[in-house]
Protein backbone atom coordinates (compact mmCIF):
# COMPACT_ATOMS: atom_id res chain seq x y z
CA UNK A 1 0.00 0.00 0.00
CA UNK A 2 1.34 3.55 -1.27
CA UNK A 3 2.32 6.38 1.72
CA UNK A 4 -0.75 9.08 1.67
CA UNK A 5 2.23 11.55 0.87
CA UNK A 6 3.10 8.91 -2.17
CA UNK A 7 0.67 11.46 -4.85
CA UNK A 8 2.09 14.88 -3.64
CA UNK A 9 5.82 13.35 -4.12
CA UNK A 10 4.29 11.85 -7.83
CA UNK A 11 2.69 15.82 -8.25
CA UNK A 12 6.01 17.19 -7.13
CA UNK A 13 8.22 15.25 -9.50
CA UNK A 14 5.69 15.88 -12.84
CA UNK A 15 6.33 19.40 -12.29
CA UNK A 16 9.74 19.30 -11.81
CA UNK A 17 10.12 16.85 -15.13
CA UNK A 18 7.41 19.06 -16.90
CA UNK A 19 9.72 22.48 -15.33
CA UNK A 20 13.07 20.16 -16.84
CA UNK A 21 11.55 19.25 -20.32
CA UNK A 22 10.22 23.04 -21.08
CA UNK A 23 13.90 24.78 -20.14
CA UNK A 24 15.16 22.07 -22.85
CA UNK A 25 12.87 23.28 -25.23
CA UNK A 26 13.36 26.59 -24.79
CA UNK A 27 17.32 26.34 -25.05
CA UNK A 28 16.56 24.19 -27.83
CA UNK A 29 15.11 26.82 -29.76
CA UNK A 30 17.42 29.62 -28.79
CA UNK A 31 19.94 28.25 -29.99
CA UNK A 32 18.05 26.77 -33.10
CA UNK A 33 17.37 29.35 -35.83
CA UNK A 34 15.44 29.04 -39.00
CA UNK A 35 17.89 30.48 -41.47
CA UNK A 36 16.08 33.34 -43.46
CA UNK A 37 17.78 33.61 -47.04
CA UNK A 38 18.30 37.18 -47.99
CA UNK A 39 15.60 38.29 -50.81
CA UNK A 40 16.53 37.96 -54.44
CA UNK A 41 17.14 41.74 -55.38
CA UNK A 42 19.78 43.80 -57.68
CA UNK A 43 21.06 46.64 -56.43
CA UNK A 44 22.52 49.46 -58.77
CA UNK A 45 24.86 51.46 -57.08
CA UNK A 46 26.01 55.12 -57.67
CA UNK A 47 28.29 54.19 -60.72
CA UNK A 48 25.35 52.19 -62.56
CA UNK A 49 26.71 49.20 -61.75
CA UNK A 50 24.75 45.84 -61.05
CA UNK A 51 25.31 43.61 -57.64
CA UNK A 52 22.81 40.93 -57.60
CA UNK A 53 22.01 38.65 -54.58
CA UNK A 54 24.03 35.86 -56.50
CA UNK A 55 27.10 38.02 -56.93
CA UNK A 56 27.48 38.25 -53.04
CA UNK A 57 27.60 34.70 -52.48
CA UNK A 58 30.78 33.62 -50.31
CA UNK A 59 30.80 37.12 -48.92
CA UNK A 60 29.71 38.27 -45.37
CA UNK A 61 27.44 41.22 -46.29
CA UNK A 62 26.13 44.12 -44.83
CA UNK A 63 23.00 45.64 -46.72
CA UNK A 64 22.29 49.27 -44.56
CA UNK A 65 18.95 51.13 -45.18
CA UNK A 66 19.61 54.78 -44.50
CA UNK A 67 18.92 58.42 -45.50
CA UNK A 68 20.84 61.32 -45.43
CA UNK A 69 17.74 63.11 -43.21
CA UNK A 70 18.18 60.58 -40.54
CA UNK A 71 20.65 62.13 -37.88
CA UNK A 72 21.11 58.33 -36.46
CA UNK A 73 22.36 57.14 -40.09
CA UNK A 74 24.61 60.33 -40.40
CA UNK A 75 26.48 59.73 -36.75
CA UNK A 76 26.35 55.75 -37.74
CA UNK A 77 28.26 56.22 -41.01
CA UNK A 78 31.82 56.96 -39.86
CA UNK A 79 31.86 53.62 -37.68
CA UNK A 80 30.30 52.02 -41.08
CA UNK A 81 33.27 53.66 -43.15
CA UNK A 82 35.51 51.79 -40.06
CA UNK A 83 33.69 48.91 -40.08
CA UNK A 84 34.00 48.50 -43.77
CA UNK A 85 37.85 49.53 -44.06
CA UNK A 86 38.57 46.88 -40.98
CA UNK A 87 36.67 43.81 -42.43
CA UNK A 88 36.79 44.49 -46.38
CA UNK A 89 40.06 42.62 -47.14
CA UNK A 90 38.02 39.74 -44.99
CA UNK A 91 35.70 39.50 -47.32
CA UNK A 92 32.99 42.01 -45.96
CA UNK A 93 30.69 43.19 -48.85
CA UNK A 94 28.58 46.22 -47.51
CA UNK A 95 25.79 47.86 -49.31
CA UNK A 96 23.95 51.15 -48.34
CA UNK A 97 20.68 51.57 -49.67
CA UNK A 98 19.16 54.91 -49.45
CA UNK A 99 15.39 55.10 -48.68
CA UNK A 100 12.81 56.15 -51.46
CA UNK A 101 12.47 59.49 -49.74
CA UNK A 102 15.94 60.36 -49.92
CA UNK A 103 16.20 63.25 -52.97
CA UNK A 104 19.22 61.44 -55.36
CA UNK A 105 21.40 64.90 -55.29
CA UNK A 106 21.78 64.29 -51.40
CA UNK A 107 22.69 60.80 -51.60
CA UNK A 108 25.09 61.57 -54.79
CA UNK A 109 26.03 64.09 -52.59
CA UNK A 110 26.66 63.12 -49.09
CA UNK A 111 28.22 59.78 -50.81
CA UNK A 112 30.86 62.00 -52.84
CA UNK A 113 31.80 64.50 -50.23
CA UNK A 114 32.07 61.55 -47.90
CA UNK A 115 33.76 59.12 -49.74
CA UNK A 116 31.99 56.49 -48.82
CA UNK A 117 34.38 53.41 -49.87
CA UNK A 118 31.33 50.80 -50.29
CA UNK A 119 28.61 50.34 -52.63
CA UNK A 120 25.73 53.04 -52.29
CA UNK A 121 22.18 52.33 -54.18
CA UNK A 122 19.39 54.21 -54.58
CA UNK A 123 15.36 52.34 -54.06
CA UNK A 124 13.52 55.34 -55.51
CA UNK A 125 10.39 53.03 -55.51
CA UNK A 126 10.90 51.54 -52.55
CA UNK A 127 11.17 47.97 -54.25
CA UNK A 128 14.53 46.55 -52.32
CA UNK A 129 12.84 48.18 -48.85
CA UNK A 130 9.76 46.43 -49.49
CA UNK A 131 11.81 42.79 -50.13
CA UNK A 132 13.75 43.15 -47.12
CA UNK A 133 10.87 43.14 -45.35
CA UNK A 134 9.15 46.27 -45.72
CA UNK A 135 11.64 48.66 -44.19
CA UNK A 136 10.57 51.73 -42.72
CA UNK A 137 12.53 52.83 -39.91
CA UNK A 138 16.11 53.99 -40.68
CA UNK A 139 19.13 53.21 -40.01
CA UNK A 140 18.38 49.33 -40.53
CA UNK A 141 20.96 46.98 -40.92
CA UNK A 142 21.29 43.60 -42.43
CA UNK A 143 24.28 41.12 -41.71
CA UNK A 144 24.20 38.41 -44.44
CA UNK A 145 26.55 35.02 -44.08
CA UNK A 146 28.63 33.64 -47.19
CA UNK A 147 25.64 31.20 -47.78
CA UNK A 148 23.18 34.21 -48.20
CA UNK A 149 21.28 33.90 -45.02
CA UNK A 150 20.36 36.44 -42.75
CA UNK A 151 22.34 36.84 -39.07
CA UNK A 152 20.77 39.92 -37.86
CA UNK A 153 18.83 42.39 -38.30
CA UNK A 154 19.43 45.77 -36.38
CA UNK A 155 17.06 48.70 -36.15
CA UNK A 156 19.11 51.54 -35.44
CA UNK A 157 22.74 52.06 -34.46
CA UNK A 158 24.04 48.84 -33.82
CA UNK A 159 26.31 47.94 -30.98
CA UNK A 160 29.49 48.37 -32.88
CA UNK A 161 31.39 45.70 -30.78
CA UNK A 162 29.06 43.53 -30.98
CA UNK A 163 28.54 44.16 -34.51
CA UNK A 164 32.21 43.75 -35.13
CA UNK A 165 32.25 40.21 -33.19
CA UNK A 166 29.66 39.26 -35.41
CA UNK A 167 31.16 39.74 -38.24
CA UNK A 168 34.57 37.92 -37.22
CA UNK A 169 32.87 35.03 -36.70
CA UNK A 170 31.02 35.10 -40.14
CA UNK A 171 33.85 35.82 -41.67
CA UNK A 172 35.97 33.13 -40.13
CA UNK A 173 33.48 30.28 -41.26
Amino acid sequence: MLAPSSPRKFAIFSVIAATALIALAIAFFMTYKAKTPMPEVNFTNLKGEKISTQSLRGKVVMVNFWATSCATCVAEMPKMIETYNKYNKQGLEFVAVAMSYDAPNYVINYAESRKLPFHVSLDPQGKLAQSFGDVKLTPTTYVIDKQGNILKRYVGEPSFSELHSLLEQALAV
